[in-house]
């Protein structure tokens, strides 16, 4: 496979390979809203017994998917705005969730297959799929061309794939077949690090042994694991239908639901970056409270904090109390609060740069200490070329800038702003500070709400032009 673009960026604070479980919380805080889901259908009441596994509220847009108890405990409804907070949390034995009637009507309706879809949906191993192209929940009982499975995760300070297998390879292997059973002819490709390890060299002798997974190998390079890089490079077109894409974590839980019908509320995630002391990985649920984390890894007074990697990442507000369902890592980087004394004539030896602009370019590959410092005060696009020349996607961020500056949108759509994947590396190396990542994001969105007016007026119109039909006859 040819990649183009994508760049290693060396970061301190890195986490390490270890999986530490934090304590048992005394209270859990459960976001209502998530990047792709917002579980507006509340199905408890306040006051209200729960046990773990048993289903909070519903996501009525994304096929009614479930945000189910981690624990045993008391629901409070109206304790935190858009949480749903549990009291008195204890951890007995969960139980699935499942109504058998509901079993026996998807046995009826749509055989085996859709029983183990269905265990999927209301288990929550389903929220850890993606459609590859729009990274929007697929429909769980559509059909994709094809499923792929990546393991590289390669943004600095998010929860790493080889982490999650690590003692788990037997219920990896398992939730691959699991998936394939789902299956008819669809291929199953297995995306994995081009790199030689003990560890790494099991999985490809474990995995050998199954003909219908295609393993791809490649370079251990931001953002090669994206799932839309992948499917483009594997020739699969969007007119195809979807291609469902799932990571370490959504295959371990397909394991989890499927083979042992128990409910996914466990997660992995990482704690690193420069404000924080012994980056690694924790063993947490969600809802888990975020300042027992910050309390016990966290030793910057001043920090900011990122739910997720700093390429792709949203900053945490002090709002926010508890893990939601789709983190995968949190961030801490050291808020710079003030200007530093004569910076402009340093040298950069500590410094990295795309542009190797800085004296750094004469040292070997090395980790920079990053703070909240780096994007530093905008200017004006210089036209240097870096955003093209490390785009994955292969378009221009610095030309559709410019058309977005002049308000020229028909023009941007022409220059392929759809075809952004979001990995913020144009950002990153931008010698002029621009955010252009949430220029092209906002960009998108804006072209697919005037096409979504125009279907409408289109509607609209057919749905008046037939109204008129019948009065005349």
């Amino acid at each position: 496979m040819k990649f183009r673009g994508g760049y290693n960026v060396l970061l301190k604070g890195r986490p390490d390979s270890a999986i530490k479980v934090m304590p048992e919380p005394k209270v859990l805080y459960l976001p209502l809203h998530s990047k792709r889901f917002t579980f507006s259908d509340i199905c408890v009441k306040d006051g209200q017994a729960v046990n773990g596994g048993d289903v909070l509220a519903k996501d009525p847009d994304n096929y009614a998917i479930p945000l189910l108890a981690p624990r045993t405990g008391t629901v409070r409804l109206k304790a935190v705005k858009n949480y749903i907070v549990l009291e008195d949390v204890a951890r007995l034995e969960e139980h699935a969730d499942i109504a058998k009637e509901k079993i026996l009507h998807t046995e009826r309706e749509t055989g085996v297959a859709g029983i183990k879809r269905y265990k999927l949906l209301s288990l929550g191993a389903w929220q850890f799929f993606h459609d590859a192209f729009t990274a929007a929940l697929p429909d769980p009982l559509g059909t994709p061309q094809a499923i792929i499975v990546s393991t590289v995760s390669s943004e600095p300070f998010v929860a790493r794939g080889d982490v999650q297998l690590h003692r788990r390879l037997l219920n990896f292997t398992r939730g691959l077949e699991q998936l394939q059973s789902l299956l008819e002819y669809q291929p199953i490709y297995l995306a994995m690090p081009n790199i030689t390890s003990e560890f790494a060299n099991l999985i490809r002798n474990q995995i050998r042994g199954y003909a219908w997974v295609k393993m791809l190998e490649i370079p251990l390079t931001y953002p090669y694991g994206h799932f839309a890089i992948l499917a483009r490079r594997l020739g699969l077109k969007r007119s195809g239908g979807p291609v469902w894409a799932v990571g370490t974590e959504g295959v371990l839980a397909a394991d989890r639901a499927l083979t042992h019908t128990k409910s996914c509320t466990v997660k992995i995630i990482s704690i690193g970056g420069t404000g924080v002391n012994l980056p690694t990985h924790l063993k947490v649920m969600p809802g888990y409270p975020i300042q027992a984390i910050k309390d016990k890894y966290v030793f910057e007074p001043a920090a900011r904090v990122i739910s997720g990697g700093i390429l792709t990442g949203d900053v945490l507000t002090e709002e926010a109390l508890g893990i939601d369902t789709e983190c995968r890592g949190i961030t801490v980087l050291p808020e710079m609060e003030e200007r530093e004394f004569l910076g402009f004539i340093r040298p950069g030896w500590d410094r990295d740069c795309y542009a190797k602009c800085f004296l750094s370019s004469m040292r070997k590959p090395f980790a920079e200490r990053l703070t909240t410092g780096l994007r530093g005060e905008p200017r004006p696009c210089i036209s240097c070329n870096f955003c093209e020349e490390i785009c994955p996607a292969g378009i221009m961020p610095y030309l559709i800038h410019k058309y977005l500056y002049a308000d020229l949108i028909e023009e941007a759509e022409q220059a392929r702003v759809d075809l952004c994947v979001e990995c913020g590396l144009c950002s990153y190396v931008c010698p002029s500070k621009i955010d252009l990542r949430k220029q092209l994001i906002d960009a998108k969105g804006l072209i697919e709400k005037e096409k979504e007016e125009i279907r409408q007026e289109q509607l609209r119109r057919e749905e008046a032009r037939k109204q008129s039909e019948e009065k005349t006859e």
